[in-house]
């Protein structure tokens, strides 16, 4: 579990100052914005927030456009309105359209904390938990020695504002890492913002990194700030580094050398105190022989280097990854499955594993279907895991029945929803009781295959 980050949107500086003592003996961080627009750029781009605090007092901001976002999000993030009129029709129309709670301005410290306090309830427990030490390094499931050393160096670096690079296969972590130090860290109350460098078309990148001014180009209808600015006071997380254009890392070279950002358009250079993590599942070293890399990039963000292992050259972390992901299950939608037999760990721990962790967490969400046991057994598992163990069916005599139709896991479970739906009849409740799972678990699959 990591600190919540909440967000201010208000034009008061006031206000930020009244939520900082509400929040003087806990570790939640704030994050402000002094417009609509402002906050809900900081909505859609911070990874972490928790909460949305609007102060509407004055005129200058309207709640309406952030209740909307955070409503959309997954989980909806609760936004607490402050105004400063006690009018009853508004406050019912601000709850009616989705708001968490409204108060009304002047407002008591112990009146906004009891709001924040039940709005933090309700995402990620009391806040008189927040005041307790958390580590944010406890998601890292692991038994492993070679985990465990990564930890401890990731926990030493986070107290430095070194430049960090993970590197590893897809699927391994390194996002799970990159937080982990962000919230470790002095920066730990700023914002985590992300960029995947590969998933942005290599013309916008540069847009999104550095922001732009209303003008810029054909499209810029109006100003907008980039990743860097968004993270001012807190980490950047730069994701598949190494799909970045020449023209960007030519530009990121500066950024982290004087720490300065031109936004498209702007004729101000603009200071940024921020934290650069960066991550790639590629050979950075042969990319720079390659030319595809620049070897100056290279070694400003190759400051401390941290890999981490692939799933495979670390077996003894499959059964404590997998029981965290079963008990995350468990609490959040209902499961039945408490434990695996030996039989069964020793074919995943056999297993290569090439999605690493991500693919193990399909499996876990495949075995929720499959297994109606306590314990998971070798029959429960997926056929493309079987292989040809001694003692086993070999990967040939299942392919008939599930293989042979060239389907992912993620198909097969979707099938397996469709068919227990069409012969319910569409009955949710028919249907949980035909795949013998809870309404609640059912329903979450419904919605992760789009089937409601």
């Amino acid at each position: 579990m990591h600190p919540p980050i909440i967000l201010l949107v208000s034009a008061n500086p006031l206000t930020r100052s009244l939520l900082d003592q509400v929040l003087q003996h806990s570790q939640a961080g704030i994050v402000t914005a002094s417009t609509a627009g402002d906050g809900l750029r900081r909505l859609r781009d911070s990874l972490e927030v928790s909460i949305v605090v609007c102060d509407e007092s004055g005129g200058f901001i309207s709640s309406e456009p952030l209740v909307s976002e955070a409503r959309r999000r997954h989980p909806p993030v609760p936004v607490i309105v402050l105004a400063d009129h006690g009018s009853v029709k508004h406050a019912v129309e601000a709850i009616r359209k989705g708001a968490f709670d409204y108060l009304v301005k002047p407002v008591a410290g112990e009146d906004l904390r009891t709001a924040v306090g039940r709005a933090l309830q309700s995402v990620a427990g009391p806040l008189t938990s927040l005041a307790a030490p958390i580590s944010a390094f406890d998601q890292l499931v692991s038994r492993s020695a070679q985990i465990q050393l990564v930890k401890q160096l990731a926990q030493e670096v986070a107290l430095s504002d070194a430049t960090v690079l993970i590197t590893g296969e897809s699927g391994t972590g390194k996002e799970l890492l990159a937080r982990a130090i962000h919230f470790a860290s002095h920066r730990s109350r700023g914002p985590l913002v992300a960029l995947n460098c590969a998933g942005i078309p290599e013309n916008l990148l540069e847009a999104e990194l550095f922001g732009y001014q209303r003008g810029a180009f054909t499209d810029a209808k109006q100003s907008k700030l980039g990743r860097f600015q968004l993270a001012e006071g807190g980490t950047l997380f730069l994701d598949e580094i190494g799909e970045m254009s020449p023209s960007a890392q030519a530009k990121l070279l500066r950024v982290l050398e004087d720490r300065t950002v031109d936004p498209l358009g702007d004729t101000i250079s603009h200071k940024i105190n921020i934290r650069i993590v960066a991550a790639t599942n590629e050979d950075l070293p042969a990319h720079v022989k390659s030319g595809r890399f620049r070897l100056d990039l290279y070694y400003r963000l190759n400051v401390y280097q941290l890999r981490i292992p692939p799933l495979r050259e670390r077996p003894e972390d499959i059964e404590p990854i997998l029981l965290s992901f079963l008990d995350h299950i468990r609490r959040d939608q209902g499961c039945r499955i408490s434990g695996i037999s030996k039989p069964a760990l020793e074919i995943l721990q056999r297993h290569d594993w090439p999605g690493n962790v991500r693919e193990l967490h399909n499996v876990v969400e495949w075995l929720t279907i499959t297994c109606k046991d306590e314990l998971i057994r070798t029959e429960h598992l997926p056929p493309s895991l079987h292989g040809t163990m001694p003692g086993s069916r070999s990967q040939d005599e299942y392919q008939p029945s599930l293989l042979a139709f060239g389907l992912s896991l993620q198909e097969m479970e979707k099938r397996l929803l469709q068919e227990a739906l069409q012969k319910a009849g569409g009955n949710v409740s028919e249907a949980s009781r035909l795949l013998k799972m809870t309404r609640n678990t059912l329903r979450y699959r419904m919605a992760k295959h789009h089937l409601c």
